[in-house]
């Protein structure tokens, strides 16, 4: 079997375990845009905050007191403070929706054509999944086709950081985050670069301005993504002091700025609508501190780093430091990688807690597998298939086991707690896998009632 077959077969049998429910505030700050602009055509988003705290008022308690009581300062609007992309990239699956929904009320069926009801929010949850795979095939594309790694290597790679890292949970569990869409545009940005980087003429003018629409798309879907523009630009500097090309190199950066803010003026005019400034809302920017002092907690803190969370991802950061001893590409999205670190060290909400493992680094995917790809074709030429496959698969293991954990309440879903995280695992895990796929895949509200 071919690896881009292989990983079709793999999106095909996690398509059943995608989530079609909005559990949480970030998911719906994100869904409430599609329904704003496409329905109550505003960015007004009380009759939809108040629609989903009525699915779930006991849950989303918290939810009401910040989102439902409180307003922004100096305009008096509801507060939201998810950027637009997402909403963007799921509007063609959610108007296909609401088609589908007309053409079943026209033949008798009773569903709501209201924008809200399910099929509107299960399609959204679907366009997740569907823009999270595309961008693991741009990953495996890139390996393929930039760093020349080898099948099965490049496959494997690709199906272990998604199977084996907070992927796989955000986009089967909670595909209405951002986080699917982030790995999509983030690999689009990395995947356009990689081809002007290979290009002997350092890629054409037109090709360095729709790489930054792709980076605007990025801060679109995430703010923070939008800083991975800072490896094509670094990169491109670079080459232009190598050349002297400075007239090309200045129209190649100039396209390349001009395209990302115009991508981006939509989010611009967004905030200037809910907050009354053409920057985020005050209420998010009082949660920054600029010189990240949780910059080294964010990868190595017991309870909430990225590398305790994902240990795979530890070994493909070892990979990426070796290969950019090498190659100064593996050095710049080194740098890439570490204005992510930056970033999320600056924030007061740098433990994400309450939510599954690192999942502000979910966008990064494509980094983590140019550095565990050469290792995984190195294993597999030395040590052979076997024991490679058996090394990913028990990483896979530790992550499915804790998305398990984490679902069924079976750790302190705040952090992880040791030495207990680590006995579950063992002792507790194991028995309830079985039945806890089976009521996931016929009966999820038993399942939530049960894990309460």
């Amino acid at each position: 079997m071919s690896g881009r077959r292989l990983l079709v077969l793999v999106f095909v049998l996690t398509l059943p375990f995608v989530g079609t429910r909005l559990r949480g505030a970030d998911e719906i700050e994100y869904f409430v845009y599609l329904h704003s602009l496409a329905f109550d055509r505003d960015l007004d988003f009380a009759n939809e905050y108040r629609y989903f705290y009525e699915q779930d008022p006991q849950g989303l308690q918290g939810f009401k007191a910040t989102f439902m009581e409180l307003r922004e300062a100096s305009t008096g609007r509801p507060i939201n403070f998810g950027p637009l992309g997402s909403a963007l990239l799921w509007s063609p699956f959610y108007l296909a929706a609401h088609g589908g929904v007309l053409v079943a009320r026209a033949l008798g069926q009773s569903v709501e054509a209201d924008g809200l009801s399910h099929p509107y929010v299960a399609a959204a949850c679907y366009g997740s999944a569907v823009w999270g795979f595309a961008g693991l095939l741009l990953i495996h594309g890139a390996l393929r086709r930039f760093l020349a790694v080898p099948e099965p290597a490049a496959s494997w790679s690709v199906a272990a950081l998604w199977l084996a890292s907070p992927v796989l949970y955000y986009l089967t569990i909670a595909p209405g985050f951002s986080h699917a869409c982030s790995l999509f545009a983030v690999a689009l940005v990395l995947w356009l670069w990689l081809r002007a980087a290979q290009a002997e003429d350092g890629g054409a003018v037109r090709q360095w301005a729709l790489l930054g629409a792709a980076g605007g798309l990025c801060a679109l879907v995430r703010e923070q993504d939008g800083f991975f523009l800072i490896v094509p630009g670094l990169w491109l500097a670079w080459r232009t002091l190598e050349q002297r090309s400075w007239s090309l190199g200045v129209r190649r950066g100039l396209a390349m700025a001009a395209a990302a803010l115009l991508v981006f003026v939509p989010q611009l005019a967004t905030y200037r609508a809910l907050n009354g400034t053409f920057g985020p809302s005050p209420l998010v920017k009082r949660k920054l501190t600029w010189w990240s002092p949780h910059f080294f907690e964010v990868l190595f803190d017991p309870a909430h780093g990225l590398y305790v969370w994902a240990p795979l991802l530890l070994v493909a950061t070892a990979g990426l430091v070796y290969l950019a001893r090498r190659d100064r590409r593996f050095a710049l999205l080194g740098l890439g990688l570490l204005a992510q670190v930056a970033v999320n060290g600056a924030l007061e909400s740098w433990t994400q807690a309450g939510a599954f493992g690192s999942r502000r680094f979910v966008g990064a995917t494509f980094v983590f597998a140019c550095g565990l790809a050469p290792l995984v074709a190195a294993g597999v030429r030395l040590k052979g298939a076997r024991l490679a496959g058996a090394t990913v698969a028990l990483f896979v293991w530790w992550n499915v086991s804790l998305m398990l954990q984490f679902g069924l309440k079976l750790m302190d879903r705040q952090g992880l707690a040791w030495p207990a995280v680590a006995k579950t695992q063992f002792t507790e895990v194991p028995g309830r896998l079985g039945r806890t796929a089976w009521l996931y895949l016929t009966d999820r509200e038993r399942l939530v009632r049960e894990s309460r």
